[in-house]
């Protein structure tokens, strides 16, 4: 009986680790992924901005806005 609880203590224990383990591992997936996020952002960026620009530059050819809603 003894060993049985023994058994299911070092089970326990060693459960316990497991689960610390994995949060570790989860935090530094998630911190791997925000940063590629943030990579992502900075890179593509001013590709974004441009294309935001362009558009507003093509509705505001159209008469629809005002010259100074584009952010000239």
């Amino acid at each position: 009986m003894i060993t049985f609880l023994e058994n299911l203590i070092a089970a326990r224990r060693a459960k316990a680790d497991e689960r610390g383990a994995s949060a570790v591992e989860y935090g530094l997936l998630i911190a791997g992924i925000a940063a590629l996020i943030v990579v992502v952002v900075f890179a593509l960026g001013p590709v974004i901005k441009e294309a935001f620009k362009d558009t507003c530059t093509e509705v505001q050819g159209k008469g629809s806005i005002s010259a100074s809603s584009c952010g000239n």
